[in-house]
């Protein structure tokens, strides 16, 4: 059998069993996709002294190593491409309200789990390999771990041409996966014992906290609600639809109105009557105003059922109509459509007239299924759209993102410039793309992808890399390092790394600045882009937005700065060798 049969088998093997792994959960804990690492490790270790898998002869990198690296630095850059693309449209919309705050908590953390990790180097505890391999595992984080192995390879390089020995000064990349695996399980351990510990110590009670969620959003937030009214105020007899207050300006919505038993949309210049009952959509404050002008609110439904019109989504797929407003469609005048309800990516908003439309917008919309039908032509309305993969937009991410990370950061006095590297590189094109590739392209070229490729593309990814990761960390001697070399003291000294930070910052997001439980502990696990202790938190509550909210707020600015501080970390102690 060929060698690349031999690896691609190691690697399902360890994914399978990996994915297994991660499903085994204690009281609601499990490893998740870090199960896959520990498979990875096991397979590796296996092949190595059973299958005679060698990865390194003489110091020199084999065949077999160059196609595992190149397999795994390709699973990270789609992970790290799917993550870009799924947060970009709310990167920058995160750096208002309370986001601010919630990324400083989570800065702070990278802040105190680098300067514990050079001082435990400075104090001559650890070398500069295993304390950039113990900082990846402590937080979690792969694309940390591949940023600081491509660095301690240049730095390597660097000082190789220089006539040093690199393995004296501690610059050894095979050693940082290593120190990476066995730092990992206390990375997520720290998570969920700070999370536990804040609940204990200050008595907070996750009742209370997803009610003060759910206040704090309704306040900010107008999320449309339907009534009808029945129309008994005289001075509205005779009047139109859009004399109704709050109609003329968008912020509520007249979607039908019965008549003599009659169902139909109406147009904004029909003339109401006396004992019309009409629909109406809007926010709470806006629906009042309304609702009292006309007459009182009534119980009876206006149900479309048995009547000529339905209402239906519309999803827009259609270039030409990206990025132009609703007003521009004109529904109302061209097909007898009432637009009520718009909903984008989980929310749902009113309709205004100045809205500019999106791929996937759902267009709720209501009207006789004739013209619902014409209008969904014009829209797109097309779920194979919305299921196709555009191949083109990825691969034109994926090169800039390449380009992008290959330029050099010349600093003076340091052997090696400072890269964005090829994950760095990736993750901002796509969060830029994500956001604004769709403008710039003239909506002839859209970056987003359907849940479901993304989703792929994450899984995938990760998985290939990490089961990969544990291959490597496995086949190089990990068993040998845990048992009988330095692994159980970087253990002791990773928990330090991982576990100081979080307290100290939780504590403070909680009692200082008064950070929603619920939401601190999205932005703790987020702190670390750790999916096992985000699905812990989701589980705390029954509703998991406030949890998830949290972390996603911290993920693109954590995710950014956890690549770039290893390689700051190394550069700072380069230049003192």
């Amino acid at each position: 059998m060929s060698s690349l049969a031999l690896l691609i088998i190691y690697i399902a093997v360890g994914a399978v069993l990996g994915i297994a792994l991660g499903q085994l959960k204690y009281k609601g804990v499990g490893l998740g996709i870090g199960g896959v690492l520990f498979s990875g490790i096991l397979v590796g270790h296996i092949a190595n002294q059973y299958f005679g898998l060698e990865l390194h002869v003489d110091g020199v990198a084999t065949a077999e190593a160059s196609i595992l690296h190149f397999m795994q630095e390709f699973g990270l850059i789609l992970f790290v491409y799917g993550i870009g693309i799924q947060v970009g449209p709310s990167f920058f919309a995160a750096l208002r309200g309370s986001g601010v705050k919630l990324i400083s908590l989570a800065v702070s953390i990278i802040f105190l789990n680098c300067v514990i990790a050079l001082c435990l180097y400075f104090a001559g505890i650890v070398t500069p390999d295993a304390m950039v391999g113990m900082y990846s595992g402590a937080i979690t984080n792969t694309p940390a771990l591949s940023a600081a192995s491509l660095m301690i390879t240049d730095i390597a390089n660097s000082f190789t041409a220089m006539g040093k020995d690199v393995a004296e000064l501690g610059l050894e990349a095979s050693r940082v996966p290593k120190a990476y695996a066995v730092a990992y399980p206390f990375g997520v351990c720290s998570i969920l014992i700070t999370i536990i510990l804040i609940r204990v110590v200050f008595k907070a009670s996750i009742e209370a906290a997803g009610e003060d969620y759910r206040a704090s959003k309704n306040q900010g937030h107008d999320e449309p609600i339907a009534v009808n009214v029945e129309v008994v105020n005289e001075d509205y007899f005779g009047k139109t639809i859009n004399d109704i207050p709050c109609v003329q300006d968008g912020t509520v919505i007249c979607s039908r109105i019965k008549r003599d038993g009659e169902l139909s949309v109406p147009s904004k210049d029909l003339k109401l009557q006396k004992g019309d009952l009409v629909h109406l959509v809007g926010a709470d404050k806006y629906i009042s105003k309304a609702s009292v002008a006309l007459g009182t609110e009534t119980k009876d439904v206006l149900t479309t059922h048995g009547s000529t019109i339905s209402v239906r989504h519309l999803i827009v797929t259609n270039n030409h109509v990206m990025g132009r407003t609703l007003q521009d469609l004109n529904l109302e005048d061209n097909y007898n459509l009432v637009v009520s309800r718009v909903f984008r990516a989980g929310f749902q908003f009113m309709p205004t007239p100045d809205l500019r439309l999106a791929l996937g917008d759902e267009l709720n919309v209501v009207g006789t299924i004739e013209n619902i039908r014409k209008a969904g032509k014009v829209v797109g309305n097309s779920s194979a759209t919305m299921n196709h993969v555009p191949m083109m937009p990825i691969f034109i991410g994926l090169f800039l993102g390449m380009l992008l990370g290959s330029i050099p950061i010349p600093l003076p006095g340091i052997p090696t410039p400072l890269k964005l590297g090829v994950i760095g590189g990736t993750l901002v094109v796509a969060i830029l793309l994500a956001r604004f590739g769709d403008t710039l392209t003239k909506n002839n070229m859209h970056w987003r992808l359907p849940t479901a490729a993304l989703s792929a593309f994450k899984e995938i990814g990760i998985t290939l890399f990490l089961t990969i990761v544990g291959i490597n960390a496995g086949a190089n001697g990990f068993w040998n390092e845990l048992t009988h070399g330095l692994g159980l003291h970087w253990m002791a000294w990773a928990t330090l790394i991982s576990i100081i930070p979080l307290v100290i910052v939780g504590v403070i997001g909680y009692k200082v600045f008064k950070v929603n439980y619920l939401v601190l502990s999205g932005v703790l696990a987020g702190s670390y882009t750790d999916p096992p202790a985000l699905a812990y938190a989701n589980g705390m509550y029954k509703d998991s937005e406030a949890s998830s909210i949290g972390y996603a707020t911290v993920y693109p600015f954590v995710m950014f700065l956890r690549i770039m501080s290893p390689q700051i970390m190394l550069l700072i102690v380069a230049s003192t060798l």
